[in-house]
């Protein structure tokens, strides 16, 4: 399934950081399709790893919220508006997710998890939201966090 990941930080990451983020991206959207079956098609997901200060600009301009938060994501295919643009031979694009790598430190140092696991969790979220899901309510919910754990445990078992 090809699954093209525009990759971008405005965080300071060294390159082997950049480098391992943007393998991690790749390999945690691209799992996502495939377990929600859409592994037929061609798509584009834009990543971007910020820091605490960007993602609150973008919350409290997006949410209304102030504060920073760990993961935003910003689909191209929800709402109402115009139908995305569409060419033969170019992936659907999906939309943005925006990660929050102070927080995500944070949250992976609370919950006794590695800075990767943490990341592979908000890509798994960022991207079922990009794909419809929510949790504006608590049947919605249930369904999305089911959807995340199971996506998880997949990720996060042995690879043989």
């Amino acid at each position: 399934m090809p699954v093209e990941v525009q990759f971008s930080t405005e965080a300071h990451l060294s390159p082997e950081e950049k480098a391992g983020l943007m393998r991690l991206a790749e390999e945690v959207v691209a799992l996502c399709l495939e377990s929600e079956g859409r592994a037929d098609g061609e798509w584009e997901v834009s990543v971007v790893f910020a820091s605490d200060e960007f993602i609150a600009r973008l919350n409290k301009e997006y949410r209304g919220i102030d504060g920073p938060t760990d993961v935003l994501s910003f689909a191209l295919l929800e709402g109402e508006g115009p139908e995305p643009f569409e060419a033969e031979g170019m992936p659907e694009l999906l939309g943005d997710i925006v990660i929050s790598l102070d927080t995500a430190r944070a949250q992976a140092q609370s919950a006794g998890k590695t800075f990767r696991e943490e990341v592979g969790f908000l890509l798994i979220h960022g991207t079922l939201h990009l794909l419809g899901y929510d949790h504006d309510t608590a049947l919605k919910e249930a369904v999305m966090w089911e959807r995340q754990d199971e996506i998880l445990r997949e990720y996060l078992s042995p690879k043989t």
